[in-house]
């Protein structure tokens, strides 16, 4: 029996980032954190 392979960082970091781009309410979270965001730097 093989040993599960460890992901590498960058493995982790594209799963979840394709993970959040197809959740919906994710990404409007996201999204609206944003503009908050350069709301509150413009002023």
């Amino acid at each position: 029996m093989r040993k599960p392979r460890k992901r590498s960082f960058e493995e982790l970091v594209l799963e979840n980032k394709l993970a959040i781009m197809n959740d919906r309410d994710a990404m409007e979270k996201l999204e609206a954190r944003l503009e908050q965001k350069r709301l509150s730097k413009a002023e």
